[in-house]
């Protein structure tokens, strides 16, 4: 018994409260110190998970494609990606829409704090901070290259700053819809670039992921508006109470203040937007430039394929013959 309830401590989540409810008594949780053993065990599953899928998966299609380097890093890293994103969408979908965050817009903002969460809510997020945190010792794992270790870097710590943030603020159920958009763009994102290493002359997930992210951005803009402009300063207890979970909420009450963090995500979103653009239009200048390369590379073939003109008759011994075969009959010159 003794090791079942060690056992339970790193597997299971902690902190398990008993809620009454209409129906009777709803078992919930919420989250403290004990949450990091968790999260410890499960960033080795996601260590092994990573390892099982570069074996038996990224390993034997890298032998078949011959990549360089370079691009056998980067086909890694988008294998990668496109499991856990694929994964992430499908189980992040089915948690929204169990727990009626997509039916009902308004429990985003609800009964704020949202101390207390279902099971498959917090569980789901131990698991991403899991995975975030598992990045890092796979930066020296997977021998990635020393220019590409910041870059990687910022996206972890991004990731972990907003999973982390919505957990502990108690805003889970916005994170979760915010997460859902970004990683269904990131997913198609992530499988273009297999796409490309495959057939470099297939754009066209390129141009399914630009339409997604588009719409993903509209949709995160419009429910930070939604929420922080409208929601949040329409909750009911509106007092500082970090006992309670209640952390800023009455901050929402300042127009003032409001307003500034709204135009802080709106300048992100403009960033972010503009990094877009700028990526979109190297790319298509480099695909113009490399068609415009190809067509000149076939005029030029073509001209050298040219047949040369050739003389009426043909020649035999160095001597033009006519078409009869007879040799033609030479000028007699007039003598002066």
């Amino acid at each position: 018994q003794v090791t079942a309830k060690t056992a339970f401590l790193f597997i299971l989540p902690q902190y398990n409260v008993s809620v009454p409810t209409a129906d009777g008594e709803l078992v919930q949780y919420h989250y403290g110190l004990k949450d990091l053993v968790t999260i410890l065990f499960y960033i080795f599953i996601a260590i092994i998970l990573h390892a099982v899928v570069q074996e038996y998966a990224l390993d034997k299609i890298n032998r078949r494609l011959h990549l360089s380097k370079v691009k056998h890093s980067k086909f890694n890293e988008s294998g990668q990606l496109v499991a856990f994103h694929l994964t992430s969408v499908i189980w992040c979908l089915y948690v929204v829409v169990t727990e009626g965050y997509v039916s009902n817009p308004r429990s985003l903002w609800e009964n704020y704090p949202h101390v207390y969460l279902p099971f498959q809510v917090k569980f789901f997020y131990l698991c991403q901070l899991a995975y975030w945190l598992h990045a890092l010792p796979e930066l020296y794992f997977q021998k990635v290259r020393k220019e590409e270790i910041p870059r990687q870097l910022q996206r972890i710590a991004l990731y972990l700053v907003h999973i982390a943030g919505a957990y502990l603020l108690n805003l889970t159920r916005l994170g979760l819809i915010l997460l859902l958009l970004q990683y269904l763009a990131e997913f198609f994102f992530h499988m273009a670039q297999l796409v490309c290493f495959t057939d470099e002359n297939n754009e066209k997930l390129f141009n399914v992921w630009a339409v997604v992210f588009v719409v993903t951005r509209l949709f995160t803009l419009t429910l930070y508006i939604l929420v922080i402009g409208f929601g949040l300063p329409r909750v009911e207890n509106q007092t500082l109470d970090p006992e309670k979970g209640n952390f800023f909420s009455f901050l929402f009450n300042n127009i003032l203040f409001r307003m500034s963090v709204l135009l802080l995500v709106c300048l992100f979103q403009a960033s972010v937007m503009w990094r877009f653009i700028h990526f979109q239009l190297r790319r298509w200048r480099e695909y113009w430039n490399e068609q415009s390369s190809r067509k000149r590379a076939a005029a030029g073939a073509k001209q050298q394929a040219k047949p040369l003109k050739r003389d009426s008759g043909y020649h035999e011994n160095g001597v033009v013959k006519a078409e009869n075969g007879t040799s033609p009959r030479t000028k007699k010159l007039k003598s002066p």
